[in-house]
């Protein structure tokens, strides 16, 4: 298998300012890219802010953007600009998403939209940019979730506006392979973030905990993030030959 490096690469990632986003940038950035980071909201601000100076204190290089990626031509200018400060985009990732928890019922058109426009929307024209602007033998990878494979209650609504990019990367991955791009999803389970509590009840939090068949191995009983990041540096790297795939690194939360 070919040695690939990041030495002198560059790296974009959306969702790049915190939590798993964060220390992807700060990962890549460690492995010698220059890294774009993509943040959508204001309150984001200071933590790319942050992620952007640790990046410089480590000795690499880094930016950090603001856009409403809902918005196909927002995609387009957050990959422009990255090339036009860095000289072109090497990896690409979109770790972008929101969830709602609600059984079927209790879902709104507002829901719907909302949810479909940020998880499935973002990630097809996220794809479709990279497709166009990446280097020869670039990656591409998308931040799923565990829940893809999962069977219960209270969540068709998020788990669905996910499911569309399984489709989207395998189909990407065909199309951009002349020019040598790898194109993967991964899909983490239940993360110990603000993400995953911001829906949880104190029960159903505690279930989740102890629901991977290595739950007992981890502190919190949840996917850590510091267990993605490094298989997204693999995909990025020496990985090169994975492409299609939507890797479930969860701890045996799900399978299939």
């Amino acid at each position: 298998m070919a040695t690939q490096k990041l030495n002198g690469k560059v790296a974009l990632v959306a969702g790049g300012a915190k939590n798993l986003g964060g220390l992807v940038s700060r990962e890549l950035a460690n492995m010698g890219a220059r890294v774009a980071i993509h943040y959508n909201s204001a309150s984001a601000q200071s933590p790319a802010e942050q992620t952007v100076a640790d990046i410089k204190a480590s000795g690499s290089d880094a930016f950090s953007i603001q856009a409403d990626l809902t918005k196909s031509g927002e995609i387009a200018r957050v990959f422009d600009e990255t090339i036009n400060r860095f000289g072109g985009i090497d990896v690409a990732v979109n770790t972008t998403g929101m969830v709602i928890k609600k059984p079927i019922e209790s879902c709104t058109e507002e829901d719907y939209d909302k949810i479909f426009a940020i998880n499935s929307k973002v990630a097809f024209f996220f794809l479709q940019a990279a497709g166009k602007k990446l280097n020869e033998r670039g990656k591409v990878i998308t931040i799923v979730t565990s829940l893809l494979a999962a069977y219960t209650d209270s969540y068709a609504i998020y788990p669905g506006s996910k499911a569309p990019i399984e489709h989207f990367s395998r189909a990407a991955s065909k199309e951009f392979a002349a020019r040598g791009i790898s194109v993967n999803a991964i899909g983490p389970g239940p993360m110990e973030t603000p993400f995953f509590y911001g829906q949880e009840t104190k029960e159903s939090a505690a279930y989740n905990q102890n629901a991977a068949a290595l739950s007992k191995y981890t502190k919190t009983g949840l996917t850590d993030i510091a267990d993605i990041a490094p298989v997204v540096t693999f995909l990025a790297t020496d990985g090169w030959w994975i492409t299609g795939q939507t890797i479930f690194a969860n701890g045996g939360y799900t399978t299939r």
